[in-house]
């Protein structure tokens, strides 16, 4: 494996760092979400699940809606102009946040959050833009590690600062993410030469537009149900894990913190030391097939899981799950022209979208079902039985129907379009 030049390698440094700096701002809030809507509505913790699912459901819809939009302005203007607006807005997002006197402020903080649409497209597209087609698996699995890391630092941090208050942690998150912009601005080059841009279509830069650019891929479609229904399995750690630990093992803030920071730890391992090495000897398609495994093991671990300290050793076991991201997103990345990454990754950001606005609802719901009083059986973990259950359809999309993407691909074949 030839190591990449030094000029890509200081570009995805520093595009990875601003990833960094972004999901450790996301990662501080997520330990005292439950104590915040449960503060400012008055209820149970698991009617503020089904609550918290709501404010998903809204930041996944405008992403849904906008995600298309920001891939599209990124191959038009550059990915560096749609990457520093992002950061700007988010920082502006967890303030408002913070400053939150009701439950209904808290849907306008998340519709601003979902019209930026945070750095993951044009990022995406930006990695895709300095990494040549055969160096993409193990540098989209730097995302992976990114996030890993991120979120390691972050949940920890939100954790001890919920001491202070449930709303400090917010404070701290857009105090990061201006940091972060202001650090942009200067460090951060554009990747995507005006020579390679193309027009903005409005057209193409909405969700059912962008829907019709990826159908036009055929015999692709199983690859992309596959993926559609692993993101929608991961709803489940999002948006109920908080609710899950306090329910089921009575934790604090700091406990929901520890655990995962302990998570993006693993993960960050796994991206960092293994899969970029592992995906290129075994291959993508085994790779995805390895991952999306580990991750149905994982999924129903955690849902049957007894005592609290084992949650570690199932993320211990089940890091290897993000061996699926890198070698998905590399696949998919190979079916478009390098003018089109843009709008590849507002289609993947589209239905990760899809998938986060009913994946919090179903998530939530299942777990506010499983533990109300009065219910037929109190199971906590019934978000993760549904988790499992979604990975397997992944996994049998991706054994038996989606074979021929990857023998094309081998093959150096263009996707048909029949």
């Amino acid at each position: 494996m030839t190591s990449p030049p030094a000029g890509e390698r200081r570009a995805l440094t520093i595009v990875l760092s601003v990833l960094i700096i972004d999901m450790i701002g996301f990662g501080i809030v997520i330990p005292v979400m439950p104590s915040l809507i449960v503060g400012l509505t008055h209820t149970s913790l698991g009617d503020a699940a089904r609550m918290s699912g709501w404010l998903m459901g809204v930041f996944a819809a405008m992403q849904f809606i906008f995600g298309p939009v920001l891939g599209g302005l990124g191959d038009r203007f550059g990915r560096r102009p749609v990457i520093l607006m992002s950061m700007l807005a988010f920082s502006l997002d967890y303030f408002m946040m913070g400053l939150a006197p009701t439950y209904g402020w808290l849907f306008v903080t998340r519709a601003i959050a979902g019209i930026t649409g945070a750095t993951y497209v044009p990022a995406t597209a930006y990695i895709a833009d300095i990494t040549p087609p055969e160096r993409r698996a193990q540098n989209f699995g730097l995302i992976g590690a990114a996030f890993g890391l991120g979120f390691t630092i972050g949940p920890a941090i939100g954790g001890l600062l919920g001491g202070l208050g449930v709303r400090a942690p917010f404070f701290v998150a857009g105090g990061l993410a201006l940091a972060n912009a202001t650090a942009g601005f200067f460090l951060l080059p554009e990747s995507l030469p005006p020579e390679r841009r193309r027009a903005f279509s409005l057209a193409r830069a909405n969700p059912l537009g962008t829907f019709a650019s990826l159908a036009r891929h055929k015999s692709a479609r199983p690859l992309f149900a596959a993926w559609f229904l692993w993101m929608l399995a991961h709803q489940a750690y999002s948006s109920t894990w908080a609710f899950f630990t306090k329910l089921k093992f009575g934790w604090s803030d700091h406990a929901v913190g520890a655990s995962l920071a302990y998570a993006g730890f693993t993960m960050a391992l796994a991206q960092a030391f293994v899969t970029r090495r592992l995906i290129p000897r075994i291959g993508e398609r085994r790779a995805i097939l390895l991952g999306l495994t580990i991750g149905v093991a994982g999924f129903l671990a955690n849902a049957f899981v007894p005592l609290g300290w084992m949650v570690y050793a199932v993320f211990t076991l089940s890091a290897l799950q993000g061996l699926v991201f890198p070698s998905m997103n590399s696949t998919m990345s190979k079916l478009v022209e390098s003018n089109e990454q843009g709008e590849l990754q507002g289609g993947v950001a589209s239905m990760q979208s899809v998938a986060a606005i009913a994946g919090p609802l179903i998530m939530t719901n299942a777990l506010a079902w499983f533990t109300r009083k009065g219910g037929p059986v109190w199971f906590p973990g019934a978000a993760y039985i549904l988790s499992a259950a979604l990975s397997i359809a992944a996994l049998t999309i991706v054994a038996l129907l989606a074979r021929g993407v990857f023998a094309r691909i081998r093959a150096a074949v263009p996707i048909a379009s029949r």
